[in-house]
């Protein structure tokens, strides 16, 4: 096990100018589960396969533990990855599959048993260890593919969307399957998707990559509640974050007929600031219907059982605006109501630069 450390790495393809990771600088903790999840091109990929040695760290330094693996090969490094494919022997069985880099390490057979066998515990796939891959389910093809990395004991995991081939029902049923064992072994994990729902609920951390640039690292729950710019507001969030061009007017800002008190420190950010290109963000839950706030009318109503959500349309700086608005299950509404939509908050406020303004609790941090 050992700390991850990337520092100014990025990796700039042949014939391109845009770096497809640019100065990326990051601390994977030593046992530590971190997610990089992004948009398609992002960059997450590449970050991971540069750590792997499968692509080049074009500038900056890559460290393992203490160790500089900038130039050192893919097999020196003491990495193991699981990809997107499993890549399992079709004709041998479970255990023949986990124990294949034992083998080709010529480790005794005895020894190699012992240590498949440990691994089929903790994945609990003891029963299955005399199958073939084809007889099994892929949350379960992806776990012996898991096994084959944990035998060889690397210093760090790295999963590259192991998850995207599987349907959603059990995509949901396999995230507890890797993250579990990865818990109890303690390794360093570096997992790759671009799912934010599977990204938010597996990792210690989340790192979010847009065109190759860093753009927050921090808990789920931070990231959630303080999203450091418009970008990671819209991202995470499911559904996404309701984001409105506002004006400021005094301690306040505008959201249709309503003015929105703003944080003290807010208020002042957004004064020194000059005012202009304002972002209102409100999570749907951070809105309510009723019979008081702004008139709005009902034109989608999405039930999901356990909640439902409506897109109302309100009149917003002289235009007619639809927000997302999540109210309890058991809510009657219907397309064509008229309403009014009220705020609970929080609220955040975005700048022209698109970073978000900290409140005074957040300063005082």
């Amino acid at each position: 096990m050992a700390e991850v450390t990337y520092r100014d790495a990025t990796r700039i393809y042949p014939g391109t100018e845009q770096p497809a990771v640019d100065r990326l600088n990051l601390t994977i903790e030593d046992g530590e589960f971190l997610v990089l999840v992004g948009p398609s091109g992002s960059g997450k990929s590449t970050a991971l396969r540069m750590l792997a040695g499968l692509e080049a760290c074009d500038e900056g330094t890559i460290h393992i533990g203490e160790r500089d693996v900038t130039l050192v090969q893919p097999k020196d490094r003491d990495v193991a990855m699981v990809f997107q494919s499993y890549a399992l022997y079709p004709l041998m069985s479970v255990a023949q599959n986990i124990g294949f880099p034992l083998k080709q390490q010529k480790v005794r057979k005895q020894e190699r048993e012992k240590q498949v066998r440990e691994a089929a515990r903790i994945l609990d796939l003891e029963e299955y260890l005399d199958r073939k891959p084809k007889h099994l389910s892929g949350g379960q093809r992806q776990r012996v593919a898991m096994g084959r990395a944990i035998v060889r004991h690397p210093q760090v995991f790295l999963m590259d969307e192991p998850l995207s081939n599987l349907d959603a029902k059990l995509r949901v049923q396999t995230r507890a399957e890797l993250a579990d064992p990865q818990a109890r072994l303690g390794v360093t994990t570096v997992y790759v998707t671009h799912d934010q729902v599977e990204a938010m609920t597996m990792g210690h951390r989340v790192a979010i990559l847009d065109y190759g640039v860093m753009q927050q690292v921090d808990t789920p729950g931070e990231l959630y509640r303080h999203p450091a710019n418009l970008f990671v507001a819209g991202f995470i969030g499911s559904p996404a974050m309701n984001l409105l061009p506002t004006r400021a007017e005094g301690g306040s800002v505008v959201f249709g007929s309503m003015k929105l008190e703003l944080d003290a420190a807010v208020a002042k950010a957004v004064t020194e600031s000059g005012g202009a290109d304002l972002m209102l963000g409100i999570r749907p839950q951070g809105l309510t219907l009723g019979s008081e706030g702004i008139p709005a009318e009902v034109v989608v109503v999405e039930e999901l059982g356990s909640e439902t959500f409506v897109f109302a349309e309100i009149e917003h700086l002289g235009e007619n605006t639809r927000v997302r608005v999540r109210v309890d299950a058991e809510y009657q509404v219907a397309r064509g109501d008229t309403t009014h939509v009220g705020v609970l908050g929080p609220i955040h406020i975005f700048g022209a630069d698109g970073l978000r303004f900290r409140t005074s609790s957040e300063q005082g941090d």
